[in-house]
Order: C-alpha cells, then sequence, then structure tokens
C-alpha cells in the first residue's frame, strides 16, 4: 500500500507542477525524483533506494512490462486518471551501472489549439493552411521535447472540426487518444512496423495520414508514396531545421525530384519560455505553478517559393525567411521571451 500510495503521490505532485516528465534515480546510497519542468529537469524530493526500487517494479508491473527483466531495457505504458483528467503516460527503463531508472513522460488528454500553442497567430495560421491541402507531405522537424507531436495533434484536430476528414494515425506509441482519429499503434516484436502499418491502413481511404516519425528509408518511401497518391501525410523528424530535415530525406533515399514533387512545407519548431509578469529573471517552480501558459511554440516555415528554390540547390544553407533564430529575436525585442532562448536556440544554439 506504501507503494501505491507513494506511485499515486508522485504522479499527482507532476501534474500539479506541469511536469512533462518524471525520472526516478536510484544511486549508490540514495534516490532522485526529478521532474522535467518547462524543459528544465529539476530534483523535487530524495527516497531511499529500497523504496524507489520498490517504485520501479510497481509501476512496470501496472505498464505491462516484464517486472523480472532488469539486464535490458523496456517501455510500457498506461492511462492514469488525475484531477479531474485522464494522463496517458509513456515508461521507460534503463539499466544503470547501480539500479534500474526510470523515466514517465506525461500526456494529457485535452488538445490544445494551434493558436494556445503558438507564440506568433500568424504562425499558427500558416500551419493551418497548409493542412487544406488535398495531398502531399508535411513535416515538422526538431529536437525531443520540442512539441512536434503535440502541434501534429492540433493540426489534425483542427483538421477533422472544419473539414470532417477521415484521419489515421501510425504512432509508437499513442500518446494521446482521440475519438475522432483511427489510432495505430506499432508495435515492432509483433512485426508492425511503420512501413506495415503503412501499406495496411491505405486500404481505410484516409484523407490525412499522420506517421508519428520518418526514421529509415522504408518508412520515408512509404511517405512519400503516400503523398503522391491523393493523400496529405503528416510527420514529424529529427533535424535542427527545415533544410536539414530536407537532406536527412534525401540521406533516406528520397531524391530531390521526389521532394519537390511532393512536399508542401517543412516546419522547424522549438518551445520557448514566455516572460513571467511577477518574477524578475528566472521563473520560481512554485510560480510556474500557478501560470496558465508558461511556454510557446515558435516555427521556421518552409513552403511555396522558397520551398522549391532550396530544393533546387540543398546544398546552399540560404532561402528561409525567417529563419528560427529571427523568430526567437522577434520574441525578445517584443518583451515576450527571454534573451538566453536566443542562446538556447538561435544561431550557435540550435544543434541536437
Amino acid at each position: 500500500m506504501e507503494v501505491e500510495k507513494k506511485s499515486k503521490e508522485l504522479l499527482l505532485k507532476a501534474v500539479s507542477y506541469g511536469a512533462s516528465d518524471i525520472h526516478l534515480v536510484p544511486m549508490e546510497k540514495t534516490a532522485a525524483v526529478r521532474f522535467r519542468i518547462d524543459g528544465q529537469l529539476l530534483e523535487m524530493e530524495k527516497l531511499s533506494v529500497k523504496l524507489t526500487v520498490k517504485l520501479i517494479s510497481h509501476l512496470k508491473f501496472i505498464s505491462g512490462m516484464d517486472v523480472g527483466e532488469r539486464r535490458r531495457p523496456q517501455n510500457g505504458s498506461l492511462e492514469v486518471p488525475l484531477i479531474n483528467e485522464n494522463y496517458a503516460m509513456r515508461l521507460s527503463t534503463f539499466p544503470s551501472s547501480y539500479h534500474e531508472t526510470l523515466v514517465i513522460r506525461l500526456f494529457p488528454h485535452e488538445t490544445q489549439t494551434l493558436h494556445q500553442l503558438s507564440l506568433f497567430p500568424e504562425q499558427a495560421k500558416k500551419l493551418l493552411a497548409i493542412t487544406h491541402a488535398p495531398n502531399g507531405l508535411f513535416l515538422v522537424c526538431g529536437p525531443t521535447g520540442s512539441g512536434k507531436t503535440t502541434t501534429l495533434y492540433s493540426l489534425l484536430h483542427a483538421s477533422f472540426l472544419n473539414m470532417k476528414r477521415n484521419i489515421i494515425t501510425l504512432e509508437d506509441p499513442v500518446e494521446q487518444k482521440h475519438d475522432h482519429f483511427l489510432q495505430m499503434e506499432i508495435n515492432e516484436k509483433a512485426g508492425i512496423t511503420y512501413a506495415d502499418g503503412l501499406r495496411s491502413l491505405l486500404r481505410h481511404d484516409p484523407d490525412i495520414i499522420m506517421l508519428g516519425e520518418i526514421r529509415d528509408s522504408e518508412t520515408a518511401r512509404m511517405a512519400v508514396r503516400a503523398s503522391l497518391t491523393g493523400h496529405l501525410v503528416l510527420s514529424t523528424l529529427h533535424s535542427k531545421d527545415t533544410i536539414s530535415g530536407l537532406r536527412r530525406l534525401c540521406e533516406l533515399g528520397i531524391s530531390p525530384l521526389d521532394l519537390k514533387d511532393c512536399v508542401k512545407a517543412v516546419a522547424a519548431q522549438r518551445l520557448v519560455d514566455i516572460v513571467c509578469p511577477l518574477c524578475d529573471g528566472e521563473c520560481h517552480p512554485l510560480c510556474k505553478k500557478n501560470r496558465q501558459r508558461r511556454r510557446g511554440a515558435v516555427y521556421e516555415i518552409l513552403e511555396d517559393q522558397q520551398l522549391q528554390s532550396v530544393l533546387s540547390n540543398l546544398n546552399n544553407n540560404h532561402g528561409v525567411n525567417p529563419t528560427l533564430s529571427h523568430v526567437i529575436s522577434k520574441g525578445i525585442t517584443l518583451g515576450y521571451i527571454h534573451d538566453y532562448e536566443y542562446l538556447r536556440h538561435g544561431k550557435g544554439g540550435m544543434s541536437l
């Protein structure tokens, strides 16, 4: 009972702080509980190693992992009602030098609109307009934790509400469950890969296909093929900016000619901290806890003539206007975001 009570207490605490991740890290003599809040990893409390190991075993069990296996990394998922809202959780274990560690990623079920997510309304309008296309490939690029999947969910939600389109997603795992979409979870152990799932869903007459991530050449080829045969395909890609995303597709075996035919737009995304009206400098975690909006998304958007110009010469680093650096600089000038965001994400801070 102590373990169940403590696990619920940690989850409720994380949700109350608006944390995106919970880290349980047992060490030699003690264990740390860390929350990722607005991109920062903060140590919230210390626990005994014995209790933490029990907590990890309990969470592994209820999320469908093998409790006895501690030598290999494992992944699991579960859904828990917390503070009058259901939260989907993705759990991942990692065998460290002392004890197994666990990271829990939290996904609230409530879908935010793109206007709620985006720092600049005109960028939200641009992205929503791209999804009106009947076919083609639209990519959202960025590092892990930059909000790419949340942006895609918001675009899909708007597409369903405004155009009543048939939407099918392929995800690994399904991060947020939606009644308006058909969602399929990738299970590579069972032989269900992105490429296999994509072949199957094409028979279900989709208008929009969302692929959680383009990871390999086979998935890239299938995504391009689907976009060239009358479907709008949305996906994410790990790259630092829009041009790097297009180069990554070329590395995966897609020819620049095919990219010219199928790519409708590419967006690179970052999450930035919005200036707190109360705190001078960095916002205190307790203050963050009570703020409704603490972060906003900024985008570098490559489309239309700029996109075609870049695809004609992918070795050229120029052609995107405005770049992420310029958008972040605009936010700093207007007083929306802090100067340090330029160092984190602007010129010289764009590496993954």
